[in-house]
């Protein structure tokens, strides 16, 4: 029986992180805030973005 290959490097991750959170719960909140933070300055560079393209892109 194959092991699929996503399935068990989703299965890694899964451990990692947990392993990660376990161990050093601050450096772990200090993550998740650094990817809450990259996906809101991308959300407000995609908002920048359609605002000067609704304006003709001056």
């Amino acid at each position: 029986m194959a092991v699929n290959s996503k399935k068990l490097a989703v299965y890694f991750v899964a451990v990692f992180v947990l392993y990660v959170i376990i161990t050093d719960p601050e450096k772990a909140a200090d993550y998740v805030q650094i990817g809450f933070e990259g996906i809101s300055e991308a959300a407000k560079a995609l908002g920048d973005f359609m605002t000067w393209l609704a304006n003709g892109g001056k």
